[in-house]
Order: structure tokens, then sequence, then C-alpha cells
């Protein structure tokens, strides 16, 4: 099997390209939540707008990612990668040139859309280029820049907010995207999945958005207007646009979102896990940094800073994190990581006016991190060890997603819960009292998501999963490669500090791969599809092997991989990701 080895010129510069375009998403979430409380000030804006700078993106991210993928699979990953590059940069332009609220809540939905283009595309692009053997090393590079970029994202968004303004949070993509586009343009070869046909399922994708939009106009606006008509008719109709989804996505024979795979009990508990931790991380990020800066009184830059300890605690101890969950089975993990994260979120209830950082602060925020390092990578791996091999990539697409819409409706929900008005930004106490109601809500949806996973989920997934990939891997013809399984080397796409390996995210923690239909051959799954096509890179490809057994496989003696890569990045927490790999793989 032929590809591009990671020594080559070709090769490096393809994971630069990847690290600079996954770089661009990352920073921006973890550097605009710092920033929104000078924007606010500075737009004359109230507290649902700060919800909507936060929401307009993640809501087009979130609606849309999964259509990315199956865009990159159809018409060449590089393309819709560079597109996505271009977009988000133009759309980033946008953002630090609007007049008003209103523009900048446009100009981050459009955001959005090229998040989603991009995202999907940057560890593809890795899995489907590089040689097998190089794999693993590739996206670990891949993920440890990327978790420097987490380390550095809220200490370089406070700083750009205290010096030259907020605006430039969103300027600093522009030189990036001036970067990586030629770069990739000239050194990244395209890949393309031949087997990716049918019509898209644009119409999916607009009820999705739009069921999550209007349900997420409604509890925003919920505090100023009460039970009126401007709240209950958007509320409703976003629940019915649920319904027909849903109705949709059962009936197409192509659905962005196949409902099939919650056939899997594993897979829809884990998801069910998911929702309850992205949402408490999403409400927590929004909240704290606006309380570190109007109530407990840090600059911005400080406010970025004082966050560090949980990005640092992922960068380090992830990776034996996901080793942990092989050891003794994810459902303790599960269970013993929201717990810890809700008791650093109630210990955080102490970040009050006149609070002292290493008495009030720390403690909190240490113990927070601790429960993120013990829950997320394996709560990545479960979710791909829970279905099979060849959709991987599905599964840690939608996955990825419900962690992004879990954050978008609690950023949206918890001020509505917490009782804070919209002025509640502007006055210390007022922000304090409603902060210290808001915590104990975000704790117990994770005790929540600890119940469901002591309940639901199995000690041995992750150990039978590993079984059966080696199965699959016993004398497999030399050069060929099982439709959809992971190929030696490969590695996670991790939920970790985005680089720890989470997503992510931003987050994964997991990469974002946003399979359209099933059966495109999953990136995350150990490498491209079969009859892969790769334009400017000769690749040989070996015999599908579906269901079967081949013999005298090249390294039968080392089973390959799982495919472990979901990338949870994004405003709702900072990217986490396992890095959970088979021993002597």
């Amino acid at each position: 099997m032929a590809g591009v080895r990671l020594s080559a010129p070709a090769g490096r510069w393809l994971v630069f390209t990847t690290v600079l375009g996954s770089a661009m998403a990352l920073l921006d979430s973890t550097v605009v939540n710092v920033a929104l409380p000078r924007i606010g000030l500075d737009l004359g804006a109230d507290l649902p707008v700060l919800q909507w700078t936060v929401n307009a993106y993640m809501l087009t991210l979130a609606g849309l990612i999964l259509l990315g993928g199956a865009l990159g699979d159809r018409f060449g990953r590089r393309r819709v990668f560079v597109i996505g590059v271009i977009w988000f940069a133009l759309a980033s332009l946008a953002c630090g040139l609007a007049p008003n609220a209103g523009v900048l809540i446009a100009a981050r939905a459009l955001q959005g859309i090229g998040g989603a283009l991009l995202t999907p595309g940057s560890l593809a692009l890795i899995q489907s280029v590089i040689h097998p053997d190089d794999r693993a090393r590739a996206i670990g590079l891949w993920s440890g820049f990327g978790g420097v970029g987490a380390a550095i994202g809220p200490f370089l968004g406070g700083w750009l907010v205290d010096g030259p303004g907020w605006r430039w949070v969103f300027w600093l993509n522009v030189p990036l995207a001036a970067v990586c586009v030629p770069v990739a343009l000239r050194h990244v070869p395209e890949t393309s999945d031949p087997e990716a046909r049918g019509r898209f399922d644009v119409v999916g994708a607009a009820l999705g958005a739009a069921a999550l939009g209007l349900v997420t106009y409604a509890l925003i606006a919920a505090p100023q207007k009460g039970a009126s008509p401007a709240v209950v008719v958007p509320a409703v109709a976003g629940l019915a646009l649920g319904v027909a989804f849903v109705a949709v996505e059962k009936r197409r024979s192509e659905p962005m979102l196949p409902l099939s795979i919650f056939a899997s009990r594993q897979f829809s508990a884990v998801n069910a896990v998911t929702l309850c931790v992205y949402a408490a991380f999403g409400g927590f990020f929004f909240l704290s940094v606006i309380n570190l800066q109007v109530v407990v009184g840090y600059s911005a830059l400080a406010a970025g800073t004082a966050l560090l300890p949980t990005t640092t605690l992922m960068l380090l101890l992830s990776a034996r994190s996901g080793e942990l969950g092989k050891r003794i089975g994810p459902r303790i993990p599960l269970t013993v990581g929201p717990l810890l994260c809700a008791a650093g979120m109630l210990l955080m209830t102490r970040a009050g006016v006149g609070a002292v950082y290493w008495r009030d602060i720390l403690p909190g925020l240490v113990v927070l991190g601790a429960g993120m390092v013990v829950l997320v990578a394996p709560l990545t791996a479960t979710v791909l060890a829970s279905v099979d091999v060849g959709r991987a990539g599905l599964a840690s697409g939608v996955n990825n997603a419900a962690a992004r819409a879990a954050g978008l409706v609690a950023v949206a929900a918890l001020p509505l819960l917490a009782g804070m008005g919209p002025e509640a930004y502007r006055s210390a106490d007022a922000f304090a009292h409603t902060f210290r109601r808001a915590m104990p809500i975000c704790a117990g949806v994770l005790v929540l998501g600890a119940v469901v996973a002591w309940r639901t989920v199995r000690s041995d997934v992750l150990e039978r999963a590993g079984a059966e990939a080696g199965g699959e891997g016993e004398g497999a013809e030399a050069g060929a490669v099982p439709e959809g399984a992971a190929t030696e080397g490969a590695a996670t796409e991790g939920a970790a500090t985005e680089g720890a390996v989470p997503e992510g995210a931003e987050g994964v923690a997991p990469v974002e791969r946003a399979g359209g239909a099933e059966g495109a051959g999953a990136e995350g799954a150990g490498g491209a599809a079969p009859s892969e096509r790769v334009k400017g890179v000769k690749r040989v490809k070996g015999a599908k092997a579906k269901g079967a057994k081949a013999k005298g496989a090249e390294g039968a003696a080392r089973p390959p991989c799982r495919p472990e890569c979901v990338y949870h990045c994004g405003v709702s927490a900072p990217p986490l990701d396992p890095g959970d790999r088979r021993p002597g793989a």
C-alpha cells in the first residue's frame, strides 16, 4: 500500500497545513468567550446578544458538519477544506468589522458554515493521504500542536482583548488563512471517495439546523418575553421541525443521519452521556469567563490565563487516561469523571466578589480538569467501539454534532434556568448571585450523565471491540485492507485538548468526521476507503474484504488499531483528545 511518507516534504507540508487550518477553528472557539464582556460593553449589547455571539456559530456548525464531511468525500477533501478556510477567514474579517451586534451575529453564523466545511477535512486528509505506517505519528504531531494551541488560546485571546481590542480575536484568522490556502493548493494532494454517490441530504440538514435555531431562539428570548407567543410559537415550531427531521431521516435512502446507527444500545447510551457532559461544559465555560471578569474583577488576559489548569491537565494526562480506560473498561471512568467535574463546578461557586485565586478558584479548576482527564478519552473510545469499524467515521461525526448541539442548548437555556436577566452581566452582585445558581444546575446534569453511564455502559465494550478488530486483521491478504477497517498505525481522532491526544475540541474530541452517506468510507476508520481516489499520489489499494478474512496479511501478527478519533472542540469546552491506541500497534 503506497502513500505519502511523513519524512517526505509532501507529508510535512500536509501536517503543517492541517494543523494551521484546525488552529483557526480551535483558536476561535477558545478566545471568543474571553472577549464576550468587552464585546458587550463596546456594542452596548445585553446578555442575549452575548449568547447569540456564541450560539450563531455553534448553530450552523452543529447543523451542517455532517453535510460538510459528505461534501468533502464527493468533491474532494482538499477542495472543500480550502473553501472552508477561505470562507472562515472572510467571515472572521466580517466579525471584526461588525458595526453592531446584528452584523456580528450574522457573521458568526457564516463562520460556522466555514467551520463545517474545514473541520472534517483536517484529519480526513491525514487519514487518506499519509502512509499507514506513518499515520499514527502524523496524527500525534497534529494533536500535539493542537494541544499547544488550546493551551495558548485563552492567553492569546485575553492579550488581544486587553491590547489591540476584541476585533483582533477574529482578524487573527485572516493571516492564518493567507498562509494555509497557498500551502494546501501547492503541496496537499486531492483525495475523494468515488463511491460517494447519491443526492445530498440538504433537506435533513436544513430541518436539523432550523429546529435547533428555533428552540435556541425561544430559550434566549424567554427571560425577556416570558410565555408570550413570541416565545411559545418558535419553541413549538422548533420541536415540530425536530420531529420532521427524524421522519425525513428515517425515510431517505441516503440520509445525513442514518437512524439505524442508534440500534446499538451502547452507542445511544454513550451519546446520552455526551449530551449531559457537553451541556454542562458549554454552560460552564460560557459563564465562568464572564464571571471572572465581571464579578472577580479580572482583566480579559487574567481570566483567560486563570482557566489554563484544565487545559494543562488534559495535555499532560489524556493519553494515560485512554490507557486506563482500556485496562479497567469505560464504565468506571464515565461514571467517576462526570462526578469529579460536578464537584469542580460546585467548588467554583466560591469565585465571587473578592475571591482569591489560589484559595477560591484554582481548587475547582483542578478538580474539574481531573474529571475531564478521567472522562474524555474513554468517552471518545467507547463511542467508536460501540459501532462496526466501517461506521466509525459516521459515529464520530454524530457524536461530535451531539456535543456541539448540547453546548448550544446549554448556553441558551442556562441563563434562563438561573434567572439571569438581560443586564445581569453589567452588575457584579447580580451576576455572582445567578452564577452561584447556575453551577449546581451544571453539576446536576453531570450527575445525570454519571448515572446513565453506570447503568448503561458495559465495562467490556473496548475489550470486545479490540478482539473484533484483531479477528478482522488475521490472515488478511498482503496489501488488502478490509473495508472500513483501521489500518496499521492508525490513531485516534481524539477528544482531548484537541491536541492532547481533544474541538479536542474543538470537543473531542474526536477528526470531526461527518460522513454523509453510509458506506462512504470513514476517515478515522484508519484511512481512505478501499477504492479511495488520491490525485497526485500513487496508491495501491487491496481488494475489499468486507466480511471476509483474507490470508497471509502483512503484519498479521499485529492486528490493526481501532479508529479512535473524535474531535470535540468548540465554544462548549477546550478541545479534548484521547489518543487511545492499541498497545504494540
